[in-house]
């Protein structure tokens, strides 16, 4: 699990990667993000929707498998960046972490976060 710095607060960060982010998708996942000059390290959010799965037990566990997968290679990360990985697909639940890890970090190095 990541700090409680590197997490957002608030949506109107959010909004503002929303609007203003680049993306990089994915088969089960895409990857919006945004540098951040105000900030001194990454933030990240995890937005897992209701169509994914209804179960919030899934969809919890399918976050806290992200942030740990972005943990892991969170010293990789070069820029201050506002971060958003929205889920498409709850096979992401069932994938073995290191194809997890892998999978983050293919969509990190394309989008040149890493």
């Amino acid at each position: 699990m990541i700090s409680t710095k590197h997490r957002f607060h608030g949506h109107g960060s959010l909004n503002y990667v929303y609007a203003h982010g680049s993306v990089v998708r994915g088969p089960l996942c895409s990857t919006k993000h945004v540098v951040n000059k105000n900030r001194n390290s990454y933030r990240l959010a995890v937005v897992v929707s209701k169509k994914v799965n209804k179960s919030a037990v899934a969809r919890n566990r399918i976050r806290r498998r992200l942030y740990e997968a972005v943990r892991l290679i969170e010293e990789k990360i070069s820029q201050p960046q506002d971060i958003a990985i929205t889920v498409y697909h709850d096979r992401i639940a069932e994938l073995p972490a290191p194809e997890l890890n892998r999978l983050v970090t293919a969509q990190f190095k394309q989008a040149n976060i890493i």
